[in-house]
């Protein structure tokens, strides 16, 4: 009790800029590091070749389902712990600690039997087939979705342990695990691969194992950490828990599950846009932008997760100015951050990609693909940062628009329309992100103004906070 005492004090006390920075460097190196097990496996898989490239990005949208369930129970079970806390409701914080990680674990089970028993199906329709890319292609989509179905289960708990974590203000604990897990990813990527001679497989064993090892650490960090402990006497798979999950998870199930679904739009379009001879290689050039683009944009996810556990403590708590200033603190930070990173995008685009494949069909379509996204980049620290504002103080509906906006609501109409709409159909799917995001932003915008005006009318009210500074 005394030491969630402290914590209380120190999130609802310490000036803004130093707390958010404080808890923000291992949030970054956690969002990064996680970005590395995607980063990695394309680039050891690079080196096997195009069609390799080309089989992972098909089943990336398998990853980002698996991701999807996991954050949902992460970022659901998350959020209503950090504002239990700050209302000082423990008991219920440790009972929702239980109830998402033991949900999560079994949403894992479930993919895991589900996705093995239908890969066929599934690989069918991630567009794994003979005609729309060479058979090769196909043989290492399915090697390696077998194994990542695999490891689901760790996956999804992972999700959870580090957002919980996290939004309990304990985000060195969660560093630790991804950071370790990610080492072992990079180390084990190329024993696999070249080693042992097992190309795709030996890429999906290697996360799969990393997966498992972060897990165990993340659990770890639970028990040497002053956070909520996991116990299965405190698992309540009640109407209540599920709603309070649902408030705080829907936004990133359907964030990611939009992503899963706007990623197979993507590839479907980027390979119907080019010839036949090179559908492989448009469809590994646009995976690879996407992994440079994720990682860029991972460092501003885990500045804005410094974020969460601040907003969640002082709207809980009531200091609604405190949480106003964050949100500006953060969205300043992020868009200066996002320019820095766009203009460097934009101006090593060619070599960036080269370093994962050395075709030149890939790297040609891969720089403009990436020169056209860093041409909107910064927006997204409008729409992430609205986003996560909403989803913390529990605005389910603001945040789920916002969360399916940029890769779900606007994206997969767009990808689908623009290719018909040039007379380079390629060009369609270039524009296709930026697009999105201008529209994400637009939206984003107008949710702001309104939440801000809010936040001023709620200091100003009777439930006024103190103002620290």
């Amino acid at each position: 009790m005394q030491s969630e005492n402290a914590k209380f004090i120190r999130m609802t006390t310490e000036p803004i800029p130093k707390l958010i920075c404080t808890l923000a460097i291992p949030t970054i190196i956690s969002m990064l590091v996680t970005a590395l097990y995607n980063i990695a496996d394309t680039y050891f898989v690079g080196r096997v070749g195009t069609e390799a490239t080309a089989g992972v990005g098909l089943v990336f949208p398998v990853m980002a389902i698996i991701q999807a369930f996991g954050f949902f129970f992460g970022q659901g079970s998350g959020n209503y712990i950090s504002r239990s806390l700050g209302a000082k409701s423990y008991d219920k914080a440790e009972y929702m600690a239980s109830t998402g990680s033991f949900f999560a674990l079994l949403f894992g089970c479930l993919i895991t039997a589900l996705g093995l028993l239908f890969r066929p199906a599934v690989l069918y329709a991630l567009g794994a087939r003979e005609g729309l890319v060479a058979p090769m292609t196909v043989s290492y989509a399915s090697d390696y979705m077998k194994i990542i179905l695999c490891g689901a289960p760790f996956m999804c708990l992972s999700c959870v342990l580090n957002n919980q974590l996290r939004f309990q203000g304990n985000a060195f604990f969660a560093m630790i695990g991804l950071v370790t897990g990610a080492v072992l990813n990079v180390a084990l990527d190329p024993l696999f691969i070249f080693g042992f001679h097992m190309e795709v497989k030996g890429a999906a064993l290697a996360t799969a194992i990393s997966q498992a090892v972060s897990c165990g650490l993340l659990y770890v960090g639970t028990l040497r950490s002053d956070s909520l402990k996991i116990r299965l006497r405190n698992f309540r798979p009640t109407l209540y828990y599920l709603k309070n999950i649902a408030v705080g998870g829907l936004p990133s199930l359907f964030r990611q599950g939009l992503a899963s679904l706007s990623t197979l739009c993507l590839n479907a379009a980027a390979g119907a846009s080019v010839e036949a001879s090179m559908s492989d290689a448009a469809i590994a050039a646009f995976s690879v932008v996407t992994k440079i683009m994720m990682f860029a944009f991972s460092a501003l996810l885990g500045f804005g997760q410094a974020f969460q556990p601040v907003c969640g403590f002082n709207y809980g708590a009531g200091k609604y100015d405190r949480v106003r200033r964050a949100y500006v603190f953060c969205l300043k930070t992020g868009i200066s951050f996002l320019l820095a990173a766009s203009a460097l995008g934009f101006a090593l685009a060619p070599k960036l990609v080269a370093l994962f494949r050395d075709d030149p069909n890939v790297i040609a379509v891969g720089a403009v693909a990436m020169r056209c996204q860093c041409c909107t980049f910064a927006l997204m620290a409008v729409v992430t940062m609205t986003n996560m504002l909403y989803q913390n103080i529990g605005r389910v509906v603001g945040a789920t628009l916002l969360a399916v906006a940029r890769q779900g609501l606007m994206f997969i109409p767009v990808v689908l329309i623009l290719p018909h709409v040039f007379p380079v159909p390629i060009w369609g799917v270039y524009l296709a992100q930026p697009t999105a995001d201008l529209f994400a932003f637009i939206l984003a915008v107008i949710l702001a103004v309104r939440m801000y005006r809010e936040l001023r009318r709620r200091e100003e009210g009777p439930c006024r906070g103190r103002s620290y500074r």
